[in-house]
């Protein structure tokens, strides 16, 4: 995802709790990495900037973090593979709080990724 929307332009700041994976995609994408969800808070200071990518308790640790350094009009986009009753809770707590969530379940086979031409 960070791939894409860095190549059409936008400017993505981008998180991991592996630095090695933060290293990674910043390198190959011109992503500004960051070694800490506060400074990834801090960094992505649009209201669209968050991109949760992971499934199950690794989004919701994240959110946990996360959320309480947000401002009431941020919207998290959730890039991850979550099971559907997992995202409607997520929603409905989000929503409680005056956060917005959006959701886009992309795999490489479908969205024609070059990185795997590339190996």
């Amino acid at each position: 995802m960070v791939r894409r929307l860095a190549q059409a332009g936008h400017r993505c700041v981008v998180y991991d709790m592996s630095p090695e994976a933060v290293a990674s995609v910043a390198q190959a994408t011109g992503a500004v990495g960051t070694g800490s969800l506060a400074e990834f808070r801090e960094d992505a200071n649009d209201a669209a900037d968050g991109v949760v990518d992971g499934s199950g308790g690794v989004v919701d640790e994240t959110l946990k973090k996360l959320v309480p350094m947000l401002e009431s009009d941020d919207v998290i986009i959730d890039g991850g593979n979550s099971y559907y009753h997992d995202d409607i809770r997520r929603a409905a707590e989000l929503k409680a709080k005056g956060h917005s969530i959006m959701w886009t379940r992309e795999r490489a086979a479908e969205c024609g990724d070059r990185a795997a031409d590339t190996a």
